[in-house]
């Protein structure tokens, strides 16, 4: 299995894939657009002061963190939460926040994120940032008026310490003045004793301020808002976007998975490429379903004189046969099929009038003993046929011939149905009539019944010379065809190739050559992005049994 084979396979469920994809994403959308919108309120917080401290250290830190992993634990459970329910004056029990309620803290930070989902988004705000200022209510953080209290007075502290510290270096740097003009000794020493006295309290107002002084050190379990919870005007649930690309992904690869299992199940053929994987055997030509919207008349489309894409695909398998065989088709040709329905008949009467065109003295005949039909295909008498020519030894074997309007093309048809068709087949008169019609023509082709429904077709290949195997594109089984190989091998007649027939997606293009208001049709086979777009223009095909 190549690449072309699963662009083949693909292109071929192609209607599968996008349907399945677009019903995704479709029900997926319809839903995510019925489900409440939910929005997400988050309040951060800050374990501990090291961050205000000037020298923090690598203990402040450590121990802040693992704090935070512990506040987080506290956040849904029950006191808290009760706690919040109770501030708040909220209509539903504390449980009912479990769900809504997330706490987490931010990698090597001290800092925790309270995240609350609600449908509305001012509650969850107002939720997030109550549970934040329970949690500061049950951690050893003092309360918020005793703590503003002791600032104030802190603060009062530190401006008188200031201005004393102020005063005395000024009155110290007087003194300094007064002692350069001091001339007694006694005079000096008074004036050096006060300017001691001075410098001791400077000392001690000094410790007092650094003492008082509130970005000296911080405390480690203390918790602080850093950021309040801001009302969303953005909802998180349900993201519309994915969930439409997570269906739409799903029902792709589910229908993938489908149309890898219907072609695991499926063994029939349905194109040149499955014909060369799983037979290889030469493909003498694809024959395409007849069209859906012109449905022909007659399925012997080689009569016509007009430009067709059928007839030319006769004339290819004409050519084919010709170059396989070089010219020389030996004894005889056999068109047969594996099972009944294949469109074997259908495809023997015209690539015989194909072989006639081309200026072969050609005789069809009717093989099949039982259910002759190439009689009606062309409309003519049914009345001696094959089984008189071997029921009446007689009778000459020119007489029972029809001519076609097909010049140089006769029909020997299969005549009246008996009661043992193998036996007369199998007969030395056979081989007798067989000679005879070599005789009288250029190219003999049999129209023989299905190999794997009676014995008859063995006992005509036994005369010929190569044999022609038709499969319908789409039903034969792999297993039927390599049994009528099989079948084909044991008595000795090689296969000159296989005709896919009534091929839906057909794997050959056209080139077309204009002259004048007609077109001259030929047959190629084309790979890759030329034969893929060949298959996007082409229309659907209707399959006709023949």
């Amino acid at each position: 299995m190549d690449f072309r084979y699963y662009l083949s396979l693909l292109w071929r469920w192609k209607w599968l894939l996008v349907l399945s994809t677009i019903l995704a994403a479709a029900v997926s959308l319809g839903y995510s657009l019925h489900l409440p919108r939910v929005y997400r309120a988050t309040t951060t917080l800050m374990v501990g002061q090291a961050m205000q401290n000037a020298n923090p250290s690598a203990s402040d830190f450590s121990t802040s963190q693992a704090l935070a992993q512990t506040y987080i634990q506290m956040v849904p459970r029950q006191p808290l939460l009760e706690a919040t329910v109770t501030a708040l004056g909220l209509n539903v029990s504390w449980t009912d926040l479990v769900s809504q309620v997330n706490a987490v803290a931010l990698p090597q930070t001290q800092l925790i994120q309270i995240s609350v989902l609600s449908s509305n988004p001012a509650a969850g705000a107002a939720i997030a940032d109550e549970l934040a200022h329970q949690l500061i209510l049950q951690s050893p953080t003092a309360a918020e008026r005793e703590q503003a209290e002791r600032q104030q007075f802190v603060a009062r502290q530190l401006t008188d310490l200031q201005a004393r510290i102020t005063d005395a270096e000024n009155e110290i740097k007087s003194l300094e003045n007064r002692l350069v003009l001091e001339n007694s000794a006694r005079g000096v020493q008074d004036v050096q004793n006060q300017i001691t006295g001075l410098q001791q309290k400077i000392a001690s107002w000094r410790s007092t301020y650094a003492q008082l002084d509130p970005t000296r050190t911080g405390r480690t379990n203390n918790l602080s808002v850093v950021e309040p919870a801001v009302v969303s005007s953005r909802p998180v649930s349900p993201n519309v976007p994915l969930n439409v690309l997570v269906a739409a992904s799903a029902g792709l690869l589910l229908a993938l998975g489908a149309a890898l299992a219907l072609e695991y199940l499926d063994d029939t053929f349905k194109n040149s490429e499955d014909l060369d994987r799983l037979l290889r055997l030469p493909l003498l030509g694809t024959v395409s379903a007849f069209p859906r919207s012109q449905p022909p008349t007659n399925p012997l489309v080689a009569l016509g004189n007009a430009p067709s894409l059928l007839a030319e695909a006769y004339r290819v398998v004409r050519t084919n046969v010709q170059s396989a065989t070089l010219g020389d088709l030996g004894a005889g040709l056999l068109i047969t099929s594996a099972v009944p329905g294949d469109g074997k008949s259908v495809t023997a009467c015209n690539l015989a009038i194909a072989m006639a065109q081309a200026g072969k003295q050609v005789i069809l005949c009717d093989g099949d003993l039982r259910r002759p039909s190439v009689h009606e295909l062309f409309g003519v008498s049914n009345a001696v046929g094959l089984s008189g020519l071997l029921q009446d030894a007689s009778l000459p074997t020119a007489a029972a011939l029809v001519e076609t309007r097909v010049p140089g093309l006769w029909i020997l048809p299969g005549g009246r149905c008996t009661t043992n068709p193998s036996d007369l087949l199998h007969s030395a008169l056979m081989q007798r009539r067989f000679a005879e019609l070599r005789q009288l023509a250029e190219v003999l082709i049999f129209d023989s019944p299905a190999l794997l429904a009676v014995a008859d077709t063995a006992a005509l290949g036994m005369l010929c010379s190569g044999a022609i195997l038709v499969i319908e594109a789409g039903r034969t089984r792999v297993g039927a065809v390599r049994q009528a190989k099989t079948t084909l091998d044991q008595i000795g007649l090689p296969v000159l190739g296989v005709v896919l027939n009534k091929v839906k997606e057909s794997d050959r293009t056209y080139h077309r050559y204009y002259m004048g208001e007609q077109t001259v049709l030929a047959a190629s086979p084309r790979r890759g992005i030329a034969g893929l777009w060949g298959r996007v223009v082409r229309r659907h095909p209707k399959t006709v049994s023949a």
